[in-house]
């Protein structure tokens, strides 16, 4: 059967084997060989093991060179072949060293099984090494423990695994089963596939196990972080049984904890750490800073960090990752310390540089990036086009996006979501139709697409719909992005039947999703299914964040509901632990200035964190306009004109305060005021959908008295037509209201 198995593998694969080596290369060494007194024979042939032994590295293989040469082959042994085999394949300079390991092997007539398994020990390739099992298969050389320990470790392609399964059977056939290595081996090639189940089967099976066989259970277990408990359950029964721990059974149950979020046993097994003389160890260290960067205890990390003996890569990129506020000294320190820094080091990096807007060191960075050839990797690139476009040089994003070798999904995702970010909404979609003609889109790309046309006003709603249509098609309309974001793109852009019917068909409503429906009925000024929607949020258990809070506070604030607004703002802190920040401020002052109380609301906006800001003072001189209080008017005004001078908004309501109230020599100084300062008030646009969504991406914009564009004289006849139509209808009312009066 395992014959058979082997036989079609061998048809399935290519032949690599054939092209090792010329049969040229083979008998050079044995054409060379001139005939020299043999009488030092012995002598060599013993002096192998020595040189082995001290770790001389290239003299084994010298040693036999002088046997073949002195043209007496018949003194060389199966051993002195092996032990010349296991020099050439354990040296430093690989790939030469085991081409003369190869010659030596074709020469032999018969070679054992000690050859087959030493040549097959010094593959790097795995392909190639499951061909030479196969070759040993067809040439009928029986397996013994070694050859299936060393054949399951190059089992790393589905085709290998397949492999592995019938080594698997050969084991079981011919009772290797009882060799602790063979059995560990086992359990590492069904672990690496996953296959948790057969690998705890093996386990369990085994007759001895040594602190391998549970590691190599142990590790299995942690690899996947949803048996982050039978990682857990494996350590303690080591610990019950007495195993000698290492560094491989702490960084494995670690990260277990880790992948678990499991504090309480993490923190116990990190004193064990201590007690058994691990706890400065460089591999634990790293994932005992892992574990206490994910459960938020920074200090603690860094404890850690600060406490190992050495550090490698790993513990610097994880300490940059998790300390933003000190990431570029530490990777200065980081290359102090002789340590080389990774694609991954420089992720994290510029990750920390992008938070806290470092626009100069993130330049610096960028160019150690390129010095040091890590512009070819593409995970760097895509955060150096999002560094960029956080920094709004959205043409330094473009100009690293063009440089790019290889231009994959995440690369145009980056992109897409640059320019949305930057408010060119109309750029991003036009990247994202170029995108779907080279890549093909995620779930993240139509995500970033559909914010960018739902913050767009000039961009038509069809090219959403069309986006809507495709994300049917693949499948993607209910991962929780993808639906967030049509929900919100539908919502903004005033189709709120649509986003109640998106929100319908989301199978498991997140924080952002019912914040997104509530914030779409308090665009469009439906209080009760704000409210509604609020009190279902809390009874399906998610709990409302700040933004939440801004839409329900603005639905109280254009309703008039200042009791239940006030509520819900005092109740942020006391229920849900969230500080008003002041955009919070800025909607009670406008719930409390739309009510009259316009004291209360100065008042309260003199408590907000920071101080009166712009959008408060806005709200607020809206609400004097409304009520006619021009002595707070002024003063609210004055303090806005000292903000932003160039901003019309504050001398047009003002100007329509000073009317209402009739001072008008107050509305003459103040537009005399505005043309000093050079102060113009900005043009209200209208955009229309023009109809064909292939003739143009985005809307016609248009203002009042605009005629730019090319039919505007049959517009504007057209205008006139439905302005005589709607005075007709408006007479016929009354005329009909008349008649029923009377």
């Amino acid at each position: 059967m395992i014959a058979r198995q082997f036989h079609y593998i061998t048809k399935q694969r290519s032949t690599i084997l054939r092209n090792l080596i010329s049969s040229k290369h083979v008998h050079q060494l044995l054409d060379e060989s001139p005939y020299s007194n043999p009488t030092s024979l012995s002598a060599v042939n013993h002096s192998l093991p020595t040189f082995l032994r001290v770790n001389l590295p290239f003299d084994a293989f010298k040693k036999l060179k002088e046997l073949l040469k002195s043209g007496r082959f018949d003194a060389i042994d199966e051993v002195t072949v092996a032990l010349a085999l296991k020099d050439s394949c354990g040296n430093s300079k690989q790939g030469t060293q085991f081409h003369k390991a190869f010659c030596i092997f074709e020469g032999l007539n018969n070679p054992d099984i000690v050859s087959w398994n030493t040549l097959l020990s010094g593959f790097q390739n795995s392909e190639e090494a499951l061909n030479f099992v196969l070759r040993m298969n067809l040439n009928g050389v029986a397996f013994d423990a070694i050859t299936c320990t060393t054949a399951l470790s190059f089992c790393l392609d589905l085709e290998g695994f397949f492999l592995g399964l019938q080594l698997h059977t050969l084991v079981m056939k011919s009772g290797l089963d009882c060799e602790v290595f063979v059995g560990n081996a086992l359990i590492t090639m069904y672990s690496r596939w996953k296959r948790l189940g057969e690998a705890q089967r093996v386990f369990d099976e085994m007759q001895n196990r040594d602190l391998v066989s549970w590691n190599a259970m142990l590790s299995g277990y942690s690899q996947e972080s949803s048996y982050g408990l039978e990682a857990i359950w494996v350590f303690i029964e080591m610990v019950r049984k007495g195993m000698k721990l290492d560094n491989v059974s702490f960084t494995g149950v670690v990260s277990s904890c880790s992948h678990q979020r499991n504090l309480d046993v993490g923190k116990q097994i990190h004193g064990l750490c201590i007690k058994r003389g691990y706890g400065t160890h460089v591999s634990v260290g790293n994932v005992l800073m892992s574990l206490y960067a994910k459960c938020e205890l920074i200090e603690d990390a860094k404890l850690v960090f600060e406490r190992m003996n050495e550090r490698n890569v790993i513990s610097w990129t994880t300490m940059i990752s998790i300390d933003e506020k000190d990431a570029v000294c530490l990777f200065n320190e980081m290359r102090l310390d002789d340590v080389y820094p990774n694609d991954v080091t420089f992720v994290g990096l510029i990750h920390a540089i992008t938070t806290r807007k470092l626009v100069e060191e993130g330049q610096m960075v960028h160019a150690c990036c390129l010095k040091g050839n890590f512009l070819s990797e593409s995970n760097v690139c895509n955060s150096l086009i999002t560094m960029y476009a956080k920094f709004e040089l959205v043409q330094d994003s473009i100009k690293v996006f063009e440089e790019l070798e290889c231009r994959e999904i995440v690369s145009w995702n980056a992109l897409i979501s640059g320019y949305a970010q930057n408010g060119k909404c109309l750029e991003a979609l036009r990247k994202f139709l170029s995108a779907v003609t080279e890549c093909k889109p995620n779930e993240y790309t139509f995500g970033s697409v559909l914010n960018a046309i739902g913050s767009a006003e000039d961009i038509s709603l069809k090219h959403g719909q069309q986006c809507h249509s495709h994300l049917l098609k693949v499948g993607f309309n209910t991962h929780p992005i993808v639906s967030n974001a049509l929900l919100d793109m539908y919502a903004k852009r005033g189709n709120i039947s649509e986003s109640r019917k998106v929100f319908s068909e989301i199978p498991q409503r997140s924080q952002f999703a019912w914040t997104s429906i509530i914030s779409a009925h308090a665009r469009h000024g439906d209080y009760d299914s704000v409210m509604t929607s609020f009190k279902d949020m809390k009874g399906d258990g998610v709990k409302p964040d700040s933004i939440t809070f801004l839409s329900v506070l603005t639905a109280c604030g254009r309703n008039g509901m200042v009791d239940m607004g006030r509520q819900l703002f005092d109740s942020m802190l006391t229920e849900y632990q969230i500080e008003p920040s002041p955009e919070h401020y800025s909607c009670m002052v406008d719930l409390l200035g739309r009510a009259g109380r316009l004291k209360e609301a100065e008042k309260l906006m003199g408590c907000s964190p920071g101080g009166p800001g712009l959008s408060m003072l806005q709200s607020l001189l809206g609400a004097c306009t409304i009520h006619g209080n021009v002595e707070m008017g002024e003063r609210v005004a004055d303090a806005l004109m000292e903000m932003e001078p160039s901003e019309s908004g504050p001398y047009v309501l003002m100007s329509n305060l000073y009317a209402e109230m009739g001072h008008w020599e107050k509305v003459a100084k103040l537009r005399k005021r505005m043309r000093q300062r050079g102060v113009r008030k900005e043009v209200g646009f209208s955009w229309v959908d023009v109809g064909d969504i292939n003739s143009s991406l985005s809307l016609h914009g248009f203002s009042s008295g605009d005629k730019s564009h090319p039919q505007s004289e049959e517009i504007c006849k057209m205008a006139e037509c439905l302005g005589l139509e709607m005075k007709l209808l408006r007479e016929k009312g009354r005329q009909e209201d008349m008649v029923i009066k009377a």
